[in-house]
């Protein structure tokens, strides 16, 4: 059994958020920023690929009633949502969620991307994902 399982089974203590039927929300023990929350299905799905369409429309429905609650009573000017998915995209619990960081311009998080186009035909990879 996954920790988070153990956390939504009660067997570890958290600090709830939020908690319906399906859904759990709880502060990131590590608190990358002041509010960091997880919000996950109670249902051990192990990442994006895997969780049920409306089990997951549900964890986003919160997600955003998380990150409205967090704009207004942290005071925050931006949240950063992220979901990692598999273990070489930083994903360290296989149990699906979403962060939740509020961000102001003080914070010392950074997210950066590196300009990869010239390694890469737009039109090759267009065709290789379209859906």
């Amino acid at each position: 059994m996954c920790i988070f399982c153990k956390i939504i089974n009660n067997e570890i203590p958290s600090k709830k958020v939020y908690e319906d039927e399906d859904v759990l929300a709880i502060l990131d023990i590590s608190q990358a920023n002041k509010g960091h929350t997880l919000v996950m299905p109670k249902k051990h799905y192990e990442n994006i690929l895997d969780i049920d369409n409306n089990i997951y429309l549900k964890v986003m429905e919160v997600a955003k009633k998380v990150a409205l609650k967090q704009k207004q009573a942290l005071n925050c000017e931006g949240i950063n949502l992220l979901n990692n998915c598999g273990e070489v995209a930083g994903q360290s619990v296989m149990h699906f969620h979403v962060h939740l960081i509020p961000r102001n311009k003080e914070d010392e998080i950074k997210f950066q991307f590196k300009d990869n186009s010239n390694k890469f035909d737009l039109d090759e990879v267009l065709k290789m994902v379209k859906l």
